[in-house]
């Protein structure tokens, strides 16, 4: 099975490449919670992760597409995952008629939070809930029913239909 990235443009940076360490993305969440409080910020970046995920599903080519079409899960853990930005590994996703949940690894917002933590994911569930909605064509509110930081294999997000 080949691996499907998102297709370059160009390399924003020529010399250091298009990543930035966990580390730097850490200080702008704690940084912005400090200079917005906890709530705007947790708003803020859920918003900049929907925006994400909204392009990286049109990149993808999975606007409309359906949870239930072949091969999602492998596009997004290539997109999202080790090949891909790794943002976080896209375990499996669940769909009912009211609900999508989906099961998470190695997301970027619990990285490196200590066991017990009360660290949530922000701009992870904004990027997983922006990539459902363009998948599903339905509007979604998004939620954290489970985390690694608190005993879990997983962190869960659990998407309401609202429209």
């Amino acid at each position: 099975m080949s691996t499907v990235a998102i297709p370059a443009t160009n390399q924003l940076r020529p010399e250091l490449g298009d990543f930035s360490s966990i580390i730097c993305f850490k200080a702008l969440v704690v940084g912005t919670e400090e200079a917005l409080g906890e709530k705007a910020a947790a708003i803020a970046l859920m918003a900049a992760g929907r925006t994400r995920g909204r392009q990286v599903a049109e990149q993808l080519n999975l606007t409309g597409k359906g949870i239930a079409s072949e091969g999602i899960i492998a596009l997004l853990q290539a997109a999202l995952g080790k090949e891909g930005t790794r943002l976080c590994i896209v375990e499996k996703i669940v769909e009912t008629e009211e609900s999508i949940t989906v099961y998470c690894r190695e997301t970027i917002c619990s990285a490196g939070e200590p066991a017990g933590s009360p660290r949530k994911l922000t701009f992870t569930l904004g990027a997983i809930q922006g990539v459902m909605e363009q998948v599903t064509g339905k509007r979604l509110r998004g939620k954290q029913t489970e985390s690694v930081l608190r005993g879990s294999s997983y962190d869960v997000i659990e998407f309401d239909v609202i429209s």
